[in-house]
């Protein structure tokens, strides 16, 4: 169970929910791949030597930047796993980040804007930036949503929902 599914409040359901985009694993993955690269060297380096003294120092050094590769690809794994962007009935929930957390909870009737941030690479591969903008002038700013405009059209919806069931009343 995730943290929106943890905190959901009487009578909350769940209408959308988007990802932290792939994005964030790419770089990671790029300096882990050249982490390996270098480590191969190293072991190349262990197998071509002839004498068994030099060796010891470029095996350890690579089993060193093998270590060192997967670090950054388990620390965008994880940060990926543990973001959760989420529209409810009544909220919109957004929480990023495993031991520091960044969490914004917002009632729809307190957002006064749902701003988009998308450079053209974010458009052509789906990700950009939410900002939510509540009542006092509050400003939540989260990167690298995918879908955003999916998103904030999720989030209009349902105040739009809201605002007609009040009418209703």
């Amino acid at each position: 169970m995730g943290y929106v599914d943890a905190n959901l409040i009487q009578g909350e359901e769940i209408i959308y929910r988007a990802p932290l985009h792939w994005r964030v694993l790419l770089l990671p993955l790029l300096l882990a791949a050249a982490l390996l690269f270098v480590a191969v060297l190293a072991l190349r380096q262990v197998i071509l030597a002839d004498s068994g003294d030099n060796t010891l120092p470029w095996l350890i050094a690579a089993v060193i930047l093998f270590a060192f590769a997967a670090i950054p690809i388990v620390k965008a794994a994880i940060a990926r796993r543990t973001s959760e962007f989420a529209v409810t009935n009544k909220r919109v929930i957004l929480k990023t980040g495993f031991i520091h957390n960044k969490t914004a909870e917002m009632f729809l009737a307190k957002i006064e804007s749902v701003g988009v941030d998308q450079t053209i690479t974010g458009r052509i591969f789906g990700y950009g930036s939410i900002e939510l903008r509540g009542t006092g002038g509050s400003l939540e700013p989260f990167e690298n949503i995918s879908r955003p405009l999916e998103f904030r059209r999720q989030i209009q919806e349902q105040i739009g929902r809201s605002l007609e069931q009040k009418t209703q009343i």
